[in-house]
């Protein structure tokens, strides 16, 4: 999703991640507070811990092919952690 000359890309919700990434919505949003994902959290005044997540979907597409996205020295891995404890267990 490219933004216009001049004009700045849109921010999406975990939603729009999930359907991009094809996962589901709760493994972007753990991907996001691991901060395996660039993600940009917005939390206002007066509305306790949680964080509304946002998006863009340009620095998501770098970062899970390994560009300069946040973190450089990490790698993605898409599936549930319980799937990947076991195949890692052998």
């Amino acid at each position: 999703m490219a933004a216009s000359l001049g004009q700045p890309e849109a921010f999406v919700d975990a939603d729009a991640v999930a359907a991009f990434l094809s996962v589901e919505r709760r493994q972007v949003l753990e991907m996001a507070r691991r901060g395996l994902i660039p993600s940009h959290p917005l939390k206002a005044q007066g509305m306790g811990a949680r964080k509304t997540w946002r998006f863009r979907l340009t620095e998501v597409a770098d970062a899970v092919a390994g560009g300069s996205g946040k973190p450089a020295q990490s790698t993605i891995r898409l599936g549930s952690p319980v799937s990947q404890r076991r195949n890692s267990n052998g």
